[in-house]
């Protein structure tokens, strides 16, 4: 990604439009655990680039294989460049997976769990996950670019999420983890609250499907459509062997 971004610098993206991007969507689909000793390669893929109301939407496609080139993840990642402009027409993304669908709305969350948002915690996040964004660290950088503050990375806001969620709903086992999607909405100030709603949990043919949101402190939707999939807990042959 960070290669990605120097190559679209050299391209002709200015820095105040680079610096307007933001993460809008994400969707990481596992197809296999990685057992090291193991060397795997990623290869980065625009898929798409659209004209969104808010500005210039591009989706990005991220493969992971082993050195055989089986798959072992593959993320797609949708990115927000604020008032940018799109030269020439649109191009649709094809092969993005379709987004889970609620089957029935309910009115009332399973369940509602705070989490705290350490004032450190954007700081702590850039370091630790490689993200070097200043609209996460830098107040000045930040105002250049339209914020009244730092915001928190989305994948941050997800990452608490789906800890609480394996924590709550898979008894503390992430290896049940097959698919991690959501929407990127209203910002994360620090310090602050924010509060994970598990709206439903669903059966499906690849395993139980929670559907969940984040409202941050101001009760706005920090992530939307958010969903995690849980497979069986004894599905290890599943992820000895693949997906079917």
């Amino acid at each position: 990604m960070v290669a990605m971004r120097a190559t679209f610098d050299r391209s002709g993206l200015t820095p105040d439009e680079a610096r307007r991007g933001v993460h809008a969507s994400h969707d990481l689909i596992i197809h296999r655990r990685i057992r090291p000793p193991a060397r795997v390669q990623t290869r980065a893929t625009v898929a798409g680039i659209e004209r969104r109301k808010p500005g210039a939407y591009q989706l990005t496609r991220l493969e992971t294989v082993d050195a055989a080139g089986t798959p072992i993840c593959t993320s797609w990642y949708g990115s927000i460049y604020r008032e940018v402009a799109v030269a020439g027409p649109d191009r649709m993304a094809e092969a993005a997976p379709a987004p889970a669908v609620l089957r029935e709305a309910r009115r009332e969350p399973l369940s509602e769990i705070p989490i705290p948002v350490a004032a450190s915690l954007a700081h702590v996040y850039t370091e630790c996950a490689r993200i070097f964004n200043p609209i996460h660290t830098d107040a000045a950088v930040a105002q250049q670019a339209g914020l009244s503050a730092i915001i928190l990375h989305g994948t941050a806001t997800l990452a608490l999420a789906v800890s609480k969620i394996v924590a709550t709903e898979a008894r503390g086992d992430p290896l049940r983890v097959s698919r991690i999607a959501g929407r990127f909405g209203a910002m994360v100030l620090m310090p602050s609250q924010v509060v994970l709603r598990i709206c439903a949990r669903e059966p499906a043919p690849d395993g139980d499907r929670i559907f969940f949101e984040v409202l941050n402190h101001q009760n706005r939707p920090a992530i939307r459509d958010g969903l995690v999939v849980l497979a069986p807990p004894n599905g290890e042959q599943r992820w000895k062997s693949g997906l079917q």
